[in-house]
């Protein structure tokens, strides 16, 4: 049997479970919405007095809108400003610098005056600096409507301003360089002298070797002989610059006057021209060379035969290198060296010769002391006498005596007696070079030959 129920006595169905999670979120959200509302309007109170609020009372919650936060418009700081700022700065740093080298220079040597000075302007432009940035810092603050307080008045009075700071920093360089570029060359002046001194101290003690006699003493003699040679070489060397130079601020024509000492003479370079006036003054000096007077009317000596005279030359050679050759000629004029000096200088500069170098100096001057005219000019040529006269000396005290001997143009080149000048030269042809003319003599010791040096063409 089927039994039907009354409707009243139905039960009640049950809600479903999503229906209440729905409620107790809203629940939830509007609990939410509420505290944090209250929040914001003590801060609002507090922070923002006056200000009228949107909604009329807190429970109203506006829904899907958006806000939107306007910010006040930023007013651009003008370019010529920036650029003013900028320039300013940099004149200012430029000058600080110049004057902390300035500081830093006068502490070496020591000078308080300069100190003080540098001190305080270098504190100057750091208040300059610091003056800068408050103004600017100031002006970016206000309402910018008049430009900020600068040391200069416009970018380009501020560019003048620093290139005059660099060009101060850099001449006081270029003052500290130039004081110690004199330093080095009094240091390299006082070597020099030095120098100078041991040289002529060895010198000396391959004489005492020499005279030492043993069976060593032809060797000895041999090695001395080629170290005083060199020695002259050197000399002649620098005399032959100083030459060249002076002919070159005269105006020469140095090809024109290597032509007229040794013409048609074919130069593997313009430059080579230098070693015709190199032979020009090495042959004239050692004409004679193979005479006892040395050129000198009135010099020869009488050996009295055999060794004396050469011990005689010896002791010469070792008397001559004691006493420096400045001081002979200034104490003794009248000696042989003296006149072994003027006699050179004739020959090797004529009388139109030197009235062209030293046209600038006064006339009756060099015609009176005309070889001692140009002071670096007469010490040159001066050490250069005195070497290839000791070297003279030297020659005689051997026993045979030394021979001199140059070669004729033209001759086919021969390494045993000849030594090519231009030793970087390397001829391509198969035939052997011919020489264009004897730049330094040679020399022979008794089986012992010093081959000539020759520029071949």
């Amino acid at each position: 049997m089927v039994l039907e129920m009354d409707s009243s006595t139905k039960p009640a169905p049950q809600p479903q479970i999503s229906e209440m999670f729905s409620k107790f979120a809203l629940a939830l959200k509007t609990r939410t919405v509420e505290f944090f509302a209250e929040d914001e309007e003590y801060e609002e109170e507090s922070d923002y007095e006056g200000v009228i609020p949107l909604l009329d009372s807190p429970e109203e919650v506006i829904t899907g809108q958006r806000v939107v936060v306007i910010k006040p418009d930023v007013i651009p700081i003008p370019k010529h400003i920036q650029q003013n700022c900028l320039s300013s700065l940099f004149a200012t740093i430029s000058s600080f610098e110049a004057s902390y080298l300035q500081l830093q220079t006068a502490h070496s040597p020591f000078d308080s005056g300069n100190i003080k000075t540098a001190d305080k302007s270098l504190v100057s432009h750091l208040q300059k600096c610091s003056e800068i940035k408050h103004n600017y810092r100031d002006y970016v603050k206000s309402s910018r409507l008049t430009p900020p307080k600068l040391p200069f008045g416009s970018q380009y009075e501020a560019q003048v301003n620093e290139n005059q700071s660099i060009l101060r920093t850099l001449g006081l360089l270029v003052d500290r360089l130039q004081c110690e570029i004199d330093l080095k060359d009094g240091q390299v002046s006082n070597m020099k002298q030095k120098l100078d001194q041991i040289e002529k101290e060895n010198s000396l003690m391959k004489v005492k070797s020499l005279s030492g006699g043993g069976g060593d003493e032809v060797s000895l003699s041999i090695s001395l002989f080629d170290s005083v040679l060199r020695d002259a070489c050197k000399s002649t060397h620098r005399f032959c610059k100083h030459l060249i130079d002076l002919m070159e601020k005269v105006g020469w024509d140095l090809k024109l006057a290597a032509n007229s000492v040794y013409p048609n003479v074919e130069y593997v370079k313009n430059g080579h021209t230098r070693y015709a006036f190199l032979s020009y003054v090495f042959l004239e000096m050692f004409r004679g060379f193979d005479s006892e007077g040395f050129g000198i009317q009135g010099g020869s000596h009488d050996s009295n035969g055999g060794g004396g005279g050469n011990k005689f030359y010896l002791r010469q050679y070792v008397e001559h290198g004691k006493v420096d050759a400045m001081e002979m000629l200034r104490k003794n004029p009248n000696c042989s060296f003296a006149k072994f000096c003027e006699n050179k200088y004739q020959q090797l500069i004529h009388p139109t010769m030197e009235s062209s170098l030293f046209k600038n100096m006064d006339q009756n001057e060099f015609i009176l002391n005309s070889w001692k005219s140009s002071a670096s000019f007469y010490e040159s040529f001066v050490d250069m006498a005195n070497l290839i006269w000791m070297l003279h000396k030297l020659a005689f005290s051997f026993d045979p005596v030394v021979e001199i001997f140059q070669v004729e143009q033209g001759v086919d080149f021969s390494m045993v007696y000849m030594e090519n000048i231009v030793k970087k030269s390397v001829s391509t042809s198969k035939t052997r070079g011919k020489v264009g003319f004897t730049v330094i003599p040679g020399f022979k010791i008794g089986c012992t030959v010093i081959q000539c040096q020759v520029y071949l063409t």
